[in-house]
């Protein structure tokens, strides 16, 4: 199975991407939950983390059907 060139997409991630997204969505929500930020900080950095959650769940659904690929492969062995 080819690779896919993440630049292509910026919406794609690996494996290294997402842990890092995941590590980010941490941050802004320590930062918003500690006052750390003014009020249009929060939505602008709410935003932000909106979107790194939607290339997470992305992701996660590509994998899984790579996962039900995988396991479909084995059952008709």
């Amino acid at each position: 199975m080819a690779k896919r060139n993440s630049s292509a997409n910026p919406d794609s991630l690996d494996s290294g991407n997402y842990e890092a997204k995941v590590a980010e969505i941490e941050k802004i929500i320590t930062r918003i939950e500690a006052g750390e930020l003014e009020l249009a900080e929060v939505f602008e950095q709410f935003t932000t983390a909106v979107e790194y959650l939607r290339q997470c769940e992305s992701f996660l659904q590509q994998r899984q059907q790579q996962v039900d690929l995988l396991i479909e492969t084995l059952k008709d062995d």
